[in-house]
């Protein structure tokens, strides 16, 4: 498997191009799964692992690996599947996410594939609001589905997203009156981001993807729709299918009526690449998922810096 992973960090150039290149991966039985390549670190045949009283029923146990503490979860039982019998017979898909290394159990590994975000579709409607799904590829004929990775984690780690009390105390009316524009694929993410704003009392408008973020801001601008005078914020995913949050950011920044906006790239994809590719592809700010009172002292910097830049 190292043979799979060895070129992982040499593909960082698709990025930007509205590429980018899938781990496949099987959990039980024939149906084909993928994850982004930017998030692995890794793929390892599953070692012993300890166990931690009172954890997650999804959470396996730790490995220790060079040192770290690496929680363990169970992908076939988290998206409601049966847990994993004989583990000595699994892989693990060691990934970054959200700033935090944790470990994922798959049956298998097969290969990478080199894509386009626009074959990325987002998944059918009639999967439901509780689906594990955040897109769907085809490849040879056969579906490929990328898990709600973010939905997982939320679910096993039940983190907070309640603001601290004393950053949603006298805030100025003139905040509440700006708007935001969140795009982002997983709902958990997008539902994330709206609570936050909620508890700031600024109202926000939601999109799926980069795609549909760009078609509602063209609607906007061709009404001339009074909302974009208060538009403090496009607050964007990176990783979207139609279109990533790069190309979004190119999109936007080509179109004179849109140029200006102030793009803040909200990612569980971490590192110094991102922070190089914010200025490559003209966003203003990177902010890594998820804490909420991290986002809110961001969001409320930005918005009362615009609201000085207006003269509002």
């Amino acid at each position: 498997m190292a043979s799979v992973m060895d070129s992982v960090d040499q593909r960082t150039q698709l990025a930007g191009h509205n590429r980018l290149e899938l781990l496949l991966f099987r959990l039980s039985g024939k149906q084909r799964f993928g994850i982004n390549v930017f998030k692995v670190q890794e793929v390892v045949q599953c070692p012993a692992l300890t166990q931690i009283p009172h954890s997650h029923a999804v959470v396996r146990g730790v490995a220790t690996m060079r040192g770290k503490t690496i929680p363990v979860m169970d992908m076939r039982m988290a998206i409601g599947g049966p847990a994993v019998e004989d583990l000595s017979k699994s892989f693990m898909i060691v990934t970054e996410y959200n700033r935090a290394t944790q470990a994922f159990l798959v049956g298998g590994v097969e290969r990478i594939v080199n894509l386009n975000w626009s074959d990325i579709m987002p998944p059918p409607k009639g999967s439901g609001k509780d689906s594990y799904l955040t897109a769907v590829t085809k490849l040879d004929e056969e579906l490929i589905e990328i898990i709600d990775v973010e939905k997982i984690m939320a679910e096993v780690s039940n983190a907070s997203t309640e603001v601290s009390e004393e950053l949603t105390q006298n805030i100025e009316d003139k905040v509440k009156e700006q708007h935001v524009l969140v795009v982002d694929d997983s709902s958990v993410a997008r539902n994330q981001v709206k609570r936050t704003l909620e508890q700031l009392g600024i109202s926000c408008t939601l999109a799926n993807n980069g795609y549909e973020g760009l078609k509602v801001l063209r609607q906007w601008a061709e009404n001339n729709d009074p909302i974009l005078d208060h538009l403090a914020i496009v607050l964007s995913d990176i990783e979207m299918p139609e279109m990533d949050g790069y190309t979004l950011t190119t999109e936007i920044r080509k179109d004179s009526r849109l140029a200006g906006l102030f793009i803040m790239l909200h990612t569980s994809l971490s590192g110094t690449f991102n922070h190089a590719m914010v200025e490559k592809v003209g966003a203003n700010l990177f902010v890594p998922k998820f804490k909420p009172d991290e986002l809110a002292t961001t969001i409320m910097a930005r918005v009362r810096e615009f609201i000085e830049e207006r003269g509002y």
